[in-house]
């Protein structure tokens, strides 16, 4: 089995990495959180994010979010296809969600989310709780409450010769 940390020196990672861990580092010193993420495509950066929750009040903007979200801005596509997500620290299930919807093709993190967890940053219990049955979950509720035309955005959405795949 290779080593792989000798993967991520030879083919460019490591460069990427050092500058997400340093956009976190600069987003501390700003008086954010210890967060950066950036995609990059074909070996150039195409955008970068740092942790604004507290300074934007938005739970979701997580550096990899506003990492995605401004590479699309900057790409005029939600399709990320051929892009890597470069990560200060392993990504929370929501920033995972995000690449995903994103097409990213592969994400690298610097540390892990036991680093997250020392500094108070655990997930663990989003992830148990995902892992878990939705009629087991205490909060938030999540259950299906069907209306009449709870259907009809997807049936209109599906007849729609025009629209934009995703």
């Amino acid at each position: 089995m290779s080593d792989p940390s000798a993967h991520a020196a030879d083919d460019g990672d490591l460069r990427w990495l050092e500058a997400a861990v340093d956009l976190a580092a600069q987003n501390v010193r700003a008086g954010g959180g210890p967060f950066g993420a950036i995609v990059v495509r074909n070996g150039r950066r195409v955008s970068s994010g740092q942790n604004r929750v507290t300074r934007d009040n938005d739970p979701t903007a997580h550096a990899e979010v506003e990492a995605i979200r401004a590479a699309g801005r900057a790409l005029g596509t939600f399709d990320l296809s051929g892009t890597v997500l470069y990560s200060s620290c392993e990504p929370c299930p929501l920033c995972i969600s995000a690449a995903l919807w994103g097409r990213v093709e592969r994400v690298v993190f610097a540390a892990n989310k036991h680093d997250a967890a020392a500094a108070g940053f655990d997930d663990s219990a989003f992830y148990e709780l995902l892992a878990t049955d939705r009629a087991s979950w205490s909060m938030p509720r999540v259950e299906e409450r069907r209306t009449a035309d709870a259907a009809e955005p997807f049936l209109l959405w599906a007849r729609d010769e025009g629209r934009i795949r995703y």
